[in-house]
């Protein structure tokens, strides 16, 4: 990894009249903001987890997240690009006690890399500076092989809950009515296997997410940052609840609530503003990977259900985004040039 650093440094020193494309920059802005943020949760984590393997994978996902954080920092040194603010140790209270169980720590590394990963793999072939494509290509690779880790101690532990199990086809179909398609009267067919798979992953998105928020609840400081985390708590509970109906309707498994691996603890690991910036971004993340559910189901009750559910999220994210404009906590990314602005002036 040092070698490719360095690689990198080199790259990058040769690529004086080769500047950054906007969606360079755009995404090099977001692997900050987001790794400085895993830094400080990270961070928090290691102070207060006992199981030896757990430790050792929260170990390297802080490694990646410092690594990534320190390549942008070198990559915008080098353009003269103003490095972001983001998260640092003023946002986090490494000596607060423990509010999460060390169990937790996996679901909730595979429910941030998912995210990490999609940043990163909607990122690399938009790239055309070969040291950027390099990057975030180690980002990609790097986030896999993490969250292969995870799940495979999860399955050693015991601690893996998979996707539900369907029979296997004794023939190729083809679909040859429009019913196919229905969802709300009439014979309605079950569910296939894409639908399921997007179902069922954002059932253990809305699963994690609402542990994530019964601790910050209890941690919050601020009265509108905890109304902020209630709000998002009930909207999970109500998007787990819909999602599992549609399993259960076929008789089909889903992945379990996990509110019992927080603590009683209300001494705030965190800051408000990372905890709000946090829930803001991974709920925004939550419009994506239910736009690829949507985009994956057929049956028109389940694609309703998406379509609704983005709806709801939208707004919730657009009113986190109002209450960090209003207490000075966001941090703008970088924008194009205002041109009415530079005429007027």
């Amino acid at each position: 990894m040092q070698n490719l650093q360095q690689e990198i440094k080199s790259q990058v020193e040769g690529n004086k009249n080769n500047p950054l494309t906007s969606a360079e920059i755009g995404k090099l802005w977001a692997t900050f903001m987001g790794n400085s943020m895993a830094k400080c949760v990270l961070s928090y984590f290691l102070q207060n987890v006992d199981d030896p393997d757990i430790r050792n994978v929260l170990d390297e996902a802080l490694r990646l997240a410092s690594r990534f954080t320190a390549t942008v920092t070198d990559i915008f040194t080098r353009e003269g690009h103003p490095i972001p603010i983001g998260f640092t140790e003023d946002d986090v209270n490494l000596d607060a006690p423990r509010l999460y169980a060390d169990e937790f720590y996996l679901h909730y590394l595979k429910y941030t890399s998912k995210a990490g990963m999609s940043i990163y793999g909607i990122a690399v072939p938009l790239m055309s500076r070969p040291d950027v494509r390099e990057f975030f290509t180690d980002c990609l690779q790097s986030t896999i092989q993490l969250v292969n880790d995870v799940n495979d101690l999860l399955d050693a532990k015991g601690l893996l809950v998979k996707p539900p199990y369907i029979p296997v086809p004794d023939r190729i179909d083809i679909v040859k009515k429009q019913r196919y398609l229905d969802g709300f009267f009439g014979d309605i067919r079950p569910l296939q296997s894409l639908e399921i798979t997007h179902i069922y992953d954002n059932v253990q998105n809305n699963a994690t997410s609402c542990a994530v928020l019964v601790g910050f609840c209890q941690a919050a400081k601020l009265e509108q940052v905890k109304n902020y985390f209630k709000r998002g708590k009930q909207i999970a509970l109500k998007q787990y609840d819909i999602l599992t109906r549609l399993l259960h309707k076929e008789d089909l498994p889903t992945h379990p609530l996990m509110n019992h691996l927080v603590t009683d603890s209300t001494v705030s690991p965190f800051s408000d503003k990372i905890m709000l910036s946090h829930k803001m971004d991974m709920f925004a993340m939550r419009v994506r990977t239910y736009g690829n559910a949507l985009a994956f189901s057929a049956r028109h009750d389940v694609s309703a259900a998406f379509a609704r559910m983005i709806v709801e999220v939208g707004n919730y994210v657009e009113d986190g985004a109002n209450t960090m404009i209003d207490l000075g906590w966001m941090e703008q990314p970088p924008q194009a040039a205002d041109r009415n602005a530079l005429t007027m002036g």
